[in-house]
Parts: C-alpha cells; structure tokens; sequence
C-alpha cells in the first residue's frame, strides 16, 4: 500500500482484513504488516500487505520498503488534491523500480464526494485505469484486493 499520508492507506487494509472501520487517525510509522488469503478461482493468494507509512511524495518512501512487491494499490484521497496532482509522476517512478508488478490505482474516500465530483476527478487523472473506494462504508475494498490477486497470479 502506497500513497501520502492520510489518504485511507490503513483504513483500507483495515477494512479489508478485519472488516472494520475506525473514525480515529492514527499515523502509521514505518510499516505495518498484515496478511489474508484471497480466493480467486481454484487458487489461493496469500496476500502480506504492507501498509507503508505515507509522505508528502512516494519518493520519500525508501525503496527496500517497495522491493521485492508481487503488486501495489497506490491510494490518493479524491477530496485532497495534493494527493494525486503528480500522480503520472509518482506511478512512472514506480513502474521503473518494480518492473512488470502490477499496480492498481485507487481513489479513496468516495463517500465524501457525489458523482459528479467524483468524475471530474477521474477525468483529470492519467490514463491508468482506476477504482474508487470507501474504507468508511467499505464500497469496492474488497474488489481492489481481488482485482490485484488476480493480476498477481
């Protein structure tokens, strides 16, 4: 999991292990490390998550955090702009540091914004394909692990 700082990085893994939600921030530190299997078709993904601690740009992020990744869901937070203004950027860096690892862009904190904002948004956005999330009601959390299991496999 990779993204800036408070962008949902935590509430969505959160969310997607635990099935949970808290309205509490808490900052994460380094790296927190969880772990589910996902079922996709006869086969079993065992997905070690690793919820990087955001900074105002990836590049902030160490890369022997970001080596050695079957994947990444980089997140950004559709109400704060800063989040995703350099967005073409940070995934290109990314694509050359983690050759042929799939990566899944996601727009999180749906809930906050209607449709219309929403895709606004998306429009502005580079040509990367995109899922939009609510770690708070849980809408599509689910999906976006699958979706990168799947790709993994």
């Amino acid at each position: 999991m990779l993204g800036h700082y408070g962008v949902g990085k935590t509430s969505l893994v959160q969310r997607f292990v635990y099935r949970k939600f808290s309205e509490q921030y808490l900052t994460t530190i380094g790296v927190t490390i969880e772990k589910k299997v996902v079922k996709v078709g006869e086969n079993e993904v065992s997905m070690i998550i690793w919820d990087i601690a955001g900074e105002s740009t990836h590049a902030k992020v160490p890369n022997v955090y970001k080596l050695g990744a079957d994947g990444v869901i980089y997140v950004f937070d559709m109400t704060r702009p800063a989040t995703y203004q350099h967005l073409e950027e940070e995934l290109e860096s990314l694509r050359q540091l983690l050759l042929n690892v799939p990566i899944l862009l996601v727009g999180n904190k749906k809930d906050l914004l209607i449709e219309k904002e929403q895709n606004t948004i998306i429009e502005h956005l580079p040509l990367y394909p995109c899922a939009l999330t609510s770690a708070k009601t849980g809408e599509n959390v689910e999906n976006i692990f699958a979706a990168l299991a799947k790709k993994m496999l």
